[in-house]
């Protein structure tokens, strides 16, 4: 009886996931995270499916093995989450205490990305050959 809701839950996590992926102030990991808990509990299948995704796939497997997170993968997130911020909290947030919200968000979602291992890989034997803390 619980496969089944987890399975729902686990889909609607990565659809969430997924939309946070264009909107600023929508984690993208943590539903994914949630969405790979879910389906590891209940479908074998679609467990490997999220996992083995191109984009996203190894991220969610190196977070699980705690390998890291590769510095370009840091870089990203902060190139791609800091403007969308900044711009959400000038031109779109009018509540003064939401636009504090959303920057302390950040703050503290940079602060926990920064504080992972960084994962470096060496591009021409394409492996891991450090991990940083």
């Amino acid at each position: 009886m619980h496969k089944p809701v987890l399975i729902v839950l686990g889909t609607i996590f990565v659809v969430l996931g997924f939309i946070g992926m264009f909107l600023p102030v929508l984690p993208t990991t943590p539903f994914l995270l949630l969405a790979a808990a879910c389906y590891m509990r209940s479908s074998e299948k679609l467990y490997n499916k999220l996992i083995e995704n191109r984009y996203f796939g190894s991220y969610i497997k190196d977070y699980y093995e705690e390998r890291g997170i590769p510095l370009h993968g840091k870089i990203m997130a902060m190139v791609i989450m800091w403007p969308s911020l900044i711009c959400s909290i000038v031109f779109f947030i009018d509540f003064f205490w939401a636009k504090v919200a959303v920057g302390i968000v950040g703050v503290l979602v940079s602060a926990y990305i920064l504080s992972l291992k960084t994962k470096r890989i060496d591009k021409r034997k394409g492996r891991v050959v450090e991990e940083d803390s």
